[in-house]
């Protein structure tokens, strides 16, 4: 068997079924839970595993963080001190989640350029998202994808989808819901004070639901798994042969992957700032500011600035948005020290920067960044 996944085959017209590896890890610790397929990405990148669908628990609770947040800003890091939950940053974007066994995850590794799977990450999450629809119409429920990356139930979210590259192998991660915590997802998060919290755990019950609240009941996980199988199956032409994780993928993720995530580099990020608030900006001396703005449109931009005559001197950029590559981001920074905070300086540079760059921005636009940053200006005049 070629080990980079078997190529569409046509017979008389007709597509026949690709077969995929199948990997199911059970209930498992949240670091395995959260990151062991980035290892199997890897190897399928390098050419030592086939295109492989994962399903999981985690076996206890945790935090798990977008590739672009600053934990500080989004995570009430006392509160999960208390609580004893673990705080995982994951590898692609998105927003800070509570997550626990009432969740199922799916998580695709698949080789570029495998028969039917878009190479543009929007058309992937549009494809692969009729996956969740599936299952929970399945289950009785009328569940319609939302994009870029949801799906819904009655108007509220029953799903959270992530996805991105790594090396040559496109990846995307979600999540089947059963029950929902409530005062937990809003308990981790940051916020300015206890009313607030209150507001966004109502809110989350408006927006967000669950298997058990729509359906009034939850079927044995072994039956969501299969369903999930069925899905990829009947929307996506692929079939799966059951297996174990190699020991390739168990040493990537044990020397590799697993290292990494438990730094304390990669929890925290490169921030310039940890304080509370958003629209501020502290004058340190002369002309020299830090400044702090949010934009949320489609997707949060969070900028933060250290300007020295309106002169961007360093920068930050986080926020629950999708860039792939994510590197790109910090590429940008880069670009964007020495630049007058200007609408004419700061189009230029930022248009420029993605111009000849193969970048997806999902329902965002580099304009978006440059009213972000431009709102930089506004902050230190008032």
């Amino acid at each position: 068997m070629d080990l980079r996944g078997k190529r569409e085959i046509r017979n008389q017209g007709r597509m026949t079924l690709q077969t995929w590896r199948f990997i199911d890890l059970g209930k498992t610790e949240p670091y395995r839970a959260q990151t062991f397929y980035e290892a199997v990405a890897l190897a399928v990148d390098r050419g030592l595993s086939p295109s492989t669908l994962l399903v999981t628990q985690p076996a206890s609770p945790y935090v798990c963080i977008g590739y672009h947040q600053d934990l500080e800003a989004e995570v009430d890091s006392g509160f999960c001190a208390e609580r004893g939950l673990t705080i995982i940053r994951r590898g692609q974007g998105g927003g800070a989640a509570y997550l626990d066994d009432d969740q199922v995850f799916y998580q695709m590794a698949a080789r570029k350029g495998a028969a039917g799977i878009p190479l543009a990450v929007k058309d992937l999450f549009a494809r692969v998202l009729q996956v969740p629809v599936h299952v929970y119409r399945k289950l009785g429920l009328n569940a319609v994808y939302k994009p870029v990356n949801d799906v819904t139930v009655n108007g509220r979210k029953i799903s959270g989808n992530g996805a991105g590259a790594i090396g040559s192998c496109m990846v995307l991660v979600g999540n089947i819901i059963l029950d929902l915590d409530y005062d937990s997802m809003a308990g981790v998060l940051r916020v300015p004070d206890e009313k607030f919290r209150d507001k966004m755990a109502k809110s989350m019950r408006d927006w967000v639901t669950s298997l058990s609240r729509e359906a009034g009941h939850v079927p044995p996980v072994q039956e969501i798994k299969a369903l999930i199988a069925e899905g990829f199956r009947e929307r996506l032409g692929l079939m799966f042969q059951s297996a174990d994780p190699t020991e390739e993928e168990e040493d990537i993720w044990r020397n590799e992957i697993l290292p990494r995530h438990r730094s304390e580099e990669w929890l925290t990020g490169t921030t310039l700032f940890r304080r509370e608030g958003s629209e501020r900006s502290v004058k340190i001396q002369g002309d020299v500011h830090i400044a702090r703005v949010d934009l949320k449109k489609a997707k949060l931009i969070r900028v933060q600035a250290v300007l020295d005559n309106n002169v961007i001197q360093d920068v930050s950029i986080s926020g629950d948005f999708f860039v792939i590559p994510e590197s790109c981001i910090s590429q940008l920074q880069d670009t964007l020290k020495g630049c007058p905070v200007a609408e004419t300086d700061i189009e230029d540079r930022v248009t420029a920067f993605f111009k000849d760059r193969d970048v997806e921005m999902p329902d965002m636009t580099p304009l978006d960044f440059v009213e972000a940053l431009l709102r930089l200006r506004d902050v230190i005049i008032q």
